[in-house]
């Protein structure tokens, strides 16, 4: 809770994919509206890398050891606020907020050319393009719809066979 933890942090990956020479984020689909990024809570004193690496682990690494992926988290390409328990989150912390109640980081995570993921029963896997995403609130949130923004500084080299 918060009067015993303190403010509550957060982080979620950024997996980057290619499908069609595009950029693809993967998302993680709750029935059939609701998506996120993989990734959750950290413990109290938890590292934030440590913490993402455990997160991804449990929402998408498989049963077996030899199969988990070996994840490379790279860049904070994002910090996203909640002042107050309510659920909207803004990118960067109100001037009158003193105690926030969430800071949440988001990561890129880069992937070697193939991964094994296992995907818990209740979610889909979802690869998503960045044009899809791009000023989509409505269906994706102020977060997601706004990672296209985010990456705009970075240059994707498509891999082509």
């Amino acid at each position: 809770s918060y009067m015993k933890e303190g403010m509550r942090t957060s982080v979620e990956g950024i997996l980057l994919v290619q499908e069609h020479n595009h950029p693809h984020i993967l998302l993680l689909q709750i029935g059939n509206t609701f998506c996120k990024l993989p990734g959750g809570r950290l413990k109290p004193g938890e590292n934030e890398i440590d913490g993402l690496k455990r997160k991804l682990t449990s929402k998408l690494g498989a049963n077996s050891p030899a199969l988990v992926p070996d994840w490379q988290i790279g860049e904070c390409v994002a910090i996203w606020w909640r002042p107050n328990f309510e659920t909207i989150m803004y990118p960067y912390c109100p001037p009158h907020i003193t105690k926030p109640k969430e800071c949440k980081k988001l990561f890129l995570v880069h992937l070697s050319e193939r991964e094994y993921f296992a995907v818990p029963k209740n979610l889909k896997l979802l690869a998503v393009p960045l044009f899809e995403l791009y000023d989509n609130v409505q269906r994706y949130g102020p977060v997601i719809s706004t990672i296209p923004q985010q990456l705009s500084r970075f240059q994707f080299k498509m891999i082509t066979n």
